[in-house]
């Protein structure tokens, strides 16, 4: 995996990028998923269209971060290569 900053935030790649991590606001926190294709659910929502991913998780405390946020990302990756 390869972890690429950019100006305003971080892409996270396989063979092509699967998600980003990007500040939204000063309390908010995004994971953008690269998923084209999947019904959003959980704490995965659909993100804009044309948008860089095509779905977001909302990020306000480390707790928020859990095990479907990872199954997320995971399956992402997986996607990616």
């Amino acid at each position: 995996m390869e972890v690429a900053p950019k100006n305003s935030y971080v892409s996270l790649r396989r063979k092509k990028q699967f998600a980003t991590l990007n500040p939204a606001t000063k309390t908010r926190f995004e994971i953008g998923i690269n998923f084209k294709g999947q019904e959003p659910s959980g704490n995965l929502e659909a993100d804009k269209p044309h948008a860089m991913c095509s779905h977001k998780i909302n990020v306000v405390s480390l707790q928020d971060i859990d095990a479907e946020v990872w199954q997320w990302l995971k399956t992402a990756y997986e996607h990616a290569g």
